[in-house]
């Protein structure tokens, strides 16, 4: 078995994948891997046999997926992150490499471990390869302390991280269960009595409030009309608003009462439809240039992207595979669907010119190094180089006819493959070199002195995340995993939050951390 395994590599990774993901639904504790437990299927195998390995191109490849394609999912929420607490987080998370590199150079030096394995332990136990392919280049040639260091601290490094987050998400349950309830929208139908209202505007009066609601239709002397956002309200309007439980109920109590009547759409001319979005022309467009109501007399009231509804407003950015619900005239239903092209066939496909451009600008980024004072160079390589342009493509969204977006369904599965092909490859490889340095000499310090440093950070990540940055559990998540730099963390905090937070927390510092990785790590070689 060994030796046919060795000899075929696509046998060996798919084995790998399929028992890795089947050993993700196993519940330890009420916490599931997921597919991180790839990581770990594929260090048993490649512990169980040395020969037991892929090819370097599997590990690059997945790697390159995955990231870009979080990249291109998160640009829109990094970008608005950024604006909001861009310098914040890019300090935070700067004084938590910090203190994790003086925690390894001090016990590096207590101990009497020579620099480079230290330097290879840091990359190691946060997980970090192109921080460690910058150790060896500053290292003469045939120099394997850093690898020493870094193999035994990276199996334990991904464990650690996600250990951590275990712990975190046990804490944190009822926020997240709390989060997860609060995605729902609502309806409400809701009686102007209060007459200070009279004259307002309707988006003046939720700017003033400051809730997420949407203005759907106004009863006005027994006539249903859609309510225009610059429409004004009066005493004795019925209208119907959607919105989150809570922004409902501030809405209520401004405009009067809940209404116990229940008008349907039915005695109208208006209806409503759910419509994918898989047109082009429409992806990367906000709501005020597609100019719905006055082409259609349509209002679009809710955007549900994944798994969550978001309430939209005229800014907001419709993606491919949104769907969104639209309430508009019957008769304009039909040119609606076609508007926003309402294919679900197109929602599994790729634009490949756009897709292929990303990656290879994000590659070249990657190869671009710069030299430091003293010596000191870094190159952000596969894992960053891809990462950056992805956030940067999906917040500019599209660039002429290029639309830089990729449809949700289609890239949930490039991001779960790459990631997948990724794991399996680095278990197998650090396989056997971890438990070649166990049985070796000091092989146990070591170890211990990565976990040392991967829980410290990891912790100090989590607590200072939600207790001083007070970070949305599902943001404080992804932002430890970026902190490490390290998909197995990703995927699990996407597996523990109910939304897509953890993304935008892992994108928003991953490339900084990434940066200071690779010059911490070069710092500790002196």
């Amino acid at each position: 078995m060994i030796e046919l395994l060795a000899g075929q590599p696509l046998l060996l990774l798919f084995l790998v994948l399929a028992f890795g993901y089947a050993a993700g639904r196993i519940a330890i504790g009420g916490v599931q891997l997921g597919v991180a437990a790839v990581l770990f299927v594929g260090l048993i195998a490649g512990a169980w046999d040395g020969r037991l390995v892929l090819p370097d191109f599997v590990r690059s490849f997945g790697l390159v997926l995955f990231v870009y394609a979080v990249g291109i999912s998160s640009g829109p929420g990094f970008l608005a992150s950024l604006r909001r607490r861009g310098l914040r987080d890019t300090i935070w998370c700067s004084l938590l490499l910090l203190v994790a590199a003086v925690l390894a150079g001090l016990l590096g030096r207590l101990l009497q471990i020579e620099p480079g394995v230290i330097a290879g332990l840091f990359c190691g136990a946060l997980t970090n390869t192109p921080a460690l392919a910058a150790v060896l280049e500053r290292v003469p040639a045939g120099t394997l302390a850093p690898v020493v260091g870094y193999s035994v601290a990276y199996p334990m490094g991904a464990l650690g991280l996600i250990i951590a987050l275990a712990i975190a998400k046990r804490r944190w349950r009822r926020d997240l269960e709390a989060l997860a309830r609060s995605g729902h929208l609502d309806v409400r139908f809701v009686q102007v009595t209060r007459s200070e209202i009279r004259g307002r505007a309707a988006e003046d009066l939720l700017h003033r409030w400051q809730v997420r609601a949407r203005f759907v239709r106004r009863r006005r002397a027994g006539v249903w009309a859609l309510l225009n956002p610059h429409d004004t309200l009066e005493p004795g309007d019925l209208v119907t608003v959607v919105g989150l439980p809570e922004a409902l109920d501030r809405v209520t109590a401004e405009l009067g009462q809940t209404s116990e009547e229940r008008v349907e759409l039915d005695e109208s001319d208006l209806d409503f439809r759910r419509i994918f979005v898989s047109n082009s022309q429409v992806a990367g467009r906000s709501l005020a240039e597609l100019k719905t109501l006055s082409r259609f007399g349509a209002l679009v009231t809710r955007v549900r992207r994944g798994d969550v509804d978001l309430v939209p407003d005229g800014e907001t950015v419709l993606e491919l595979g949104d769907r969104v619900r639209v309430v508009a005239p019957r008769i304009q239903l039909a040119a609606m669907g076609r508007f926003f092209g309402d294919s679900y066939r197109a929602l599994g496909e790729i634009d490949a010119v756009s897709f292929g451009l990303g990656i290879a600008l994000g590659l070249l980024l990657g190869m671009f190094t710069v030299q430091l004072p003293g010596g000191a160079q870094f190159r952000l390589g596969p894992a960053g180089g891809p990462l950056v342009v992805g956030l940067i493509l999906g917040a500019i969204g599209r660039t002429g006819p290029l639309v830089w977006q990729v449809p949700y369904s289609a890239g949930m599965t490039l991001r779960q493959l790459g990631l997948a092909l990724f794991l399996a490859a680095v278990g197998l490889s650090a396989g056997a070199p971890f438990v070649t340095t166990l049985q070796s000499g000091g092989g146990l310090m070591l170890l211990g002195l990565g976990c040392l440093v991967t829980f410290s950070t990891a912790g100090l990540a989590l607590w200072s995340s939600r207790s001083r940055l007070h970070a949305p559990p599902g943001i404080a998540l992804g932002m430890a995993s970026g902190v490490h730099t390290q998909p197995a963390g990703l995927a699990f905090a996407n597996e523990a939050a109910p939304d897509e937070s953890p993304n935008v927390g892992y994108a928003s510092v991953s490339p900084v951390a990434t940066i200071a990785k690779i010059l911490l790590a070069q710092l500790l070689l002196g």
